[in-house]
């Protein structure tokens, strides 16, 4: 007798050449963020999704709102599929941006190319690859056409990159979704149940523009952000000496990832902008972070003597990104367990349920009190799959089994007996 779990993996196998199709035309409409002009994926996957029967309610983001995020444009989509009276509400959340392609790509970064049993292309690994995991788990599930409870939402965002606040935030806080669990694009030999948060600030480093030839008529202010680096590179030895209980995540850390400033190589800098990314274990407070790291920037520049009896610098801190931490809430213990089950059987190795130093829009859902986890086609880790370098890859096997555990444990957690 084949049993619905047989039925679901045999209607996966039969339509995978498809979903691999679906995933390249994903790969092939550039979602580079920055610039963020992120609409046209929404208006293609939307039609791809028509073709299959799946109608796609579209969510376009008021462009004030886009453009006060940093973005250009931004459509986030629903597909909601109803399969009977009460039960839970899963939402499956991917997003379709993704950073821009850099240099030294052996492979099109937007062909979708096949080779050697993997899919090259940028966010065929983060995290396009999940639209297409997503999506044919439902269409995998709707294939049995068996009495269910609940229902299923795929959402389709596009701010990841930026935060998730034109995203994710934006459909809950409109009311346009409240589902009751979730389940976020992520890693397929993993089941993610915490991840660290980022706080960004942007630093402005104001000096005394002043001729080359005549330094002591200005204050250099690169000098001046060199001071205030020292001071915030000095922070990370302390780092090191705050431990999270969370497997996976280890202390925190902090980068500075974009240095501005100057006019030109004859000139005093009179400017200089420093953005620095600072990532914090779940046990932190943001609040309490941040008034740190302000507090340390103040204090490097109240300390900074310009040489020769130049005036002292200014210092502005201005907040760019705030991510909490996603914490592991009591709910998401069903969606664990059905993951892990599936998992460990198609992967042939237990898959543990831990944490991950990367930030995603998935607290999102957390901070509005819906349990979930971070799981999906990925690769075991973020560098096997060159995620967000040159010539990232998916091997298509993972995502085969990742889409037979996605639909599997929908099944799990919606069947009505």
């Amino acid at each position: 007798m084949t049993t619905a779990q047989q039925q679901l993996d045999a209607w996966i196998d039969a339509h995978f050449d498809e979903e691999v199709k679906f995933l390249q035309e994903l790969i092939r409409v550039p979602t580079d963020t920055p610039p963020g002009n992120n609409a046209p994926h929404a208006e293609r996957t939307a039609e791809l999704l028509a073709a299959m029967g799946l109608t796609a309610e579209k969510h376009a983001v008021p462009e004030a709102e886009v453009k006060a995020a940093g973005l250009e444009t931004i459509t986030n989509l629903i597909v909601r599929r109803r399969f009977g009276d009460g039960g839970q509400t899963i939402a499956l959340n991917a997003h379709g941006d993704v950073v821009p392609p850099g240099e030294g790509w052996t492979h099109d970064p937007y062909g979708g190319e096949i080779a050697d049993g993997k899919i090259y292309g940028r966010a065929a690994a983060v995290s396009k690859c999940d639209i297409a995991n997503f999506t044919f788990a439902i269409r995998a599930l709707e294939s049995l056409g068996l009495p269910l409870k609940g229902g299923v939402e795929l959402h389709v965002t596009y701010d990841e990159e930026y935060g998730g606040e034109v995203g994710p935030a934006w459909l809950l806080d409109k009311g346009l979704t409240k589902p009751d669990l979730m389940i976020a694009a992520g890693f397929s030999y993993q089941v993610v149940v915490a991840h660290n948060g980022c706080l960004q600030l942007e630093v402005t480093v104001h000096g005394d523009m002043a001729h080359a030839a005549i330094p002591d008529s200005g204050t250099d202010a690169l000098q001046g952000a060199v001071h205030i680096l020292n001071a915030l590179y000095a922070l990370n030895a302390d780092y090191l000496k705050v431990r999270s209980d969370v497997e996976g995540i280890t202390h925190p850390y902090l980068n500075v990832g974009l240095i501005q400033g100057g006019t030109n190589t004859n000139v005093i800098p009179g400017k200089v902008v420093i953005k620095l990314d600072r990532r914090m274990i779940p046990e932190e407070d943001p609040a309490e972070v941040e008034a740190a790291l302000r507090r340390t920037i103040a204090e490097a520049a109240a300390r900074y003597q310009p040489p020769r009896g130049g005036r002292a610098i200014s210092v502005d801190v201005k907040r760019i990104l705030l991510a909490r931490a996603l914490k592991p809430l009591p709910g998401n213990k069903p969606l664990v367990e059905a993951l892990q089950k599936h998992g460990s059987e198609l992967f042939g190795e237990p898959i543990p349920a831990v944490g991950t130093p990367l930030y995603t829009d998935v607290r999102i859902y957390g901070e509005h009190g819906i349990p979930g986890v971070i799981y999906g086609a990925g690769p075991r880790t973020v560098r096997e799959s060159n995620a967000k370098r040159a010539d990232e890859n998916l091997v298509l096997e993972d995502l085969r089994r990742a889409t037979k555990v996605v639909a599997r444990t929908l099944l799990d957690l919606l069947k009505s007996a």
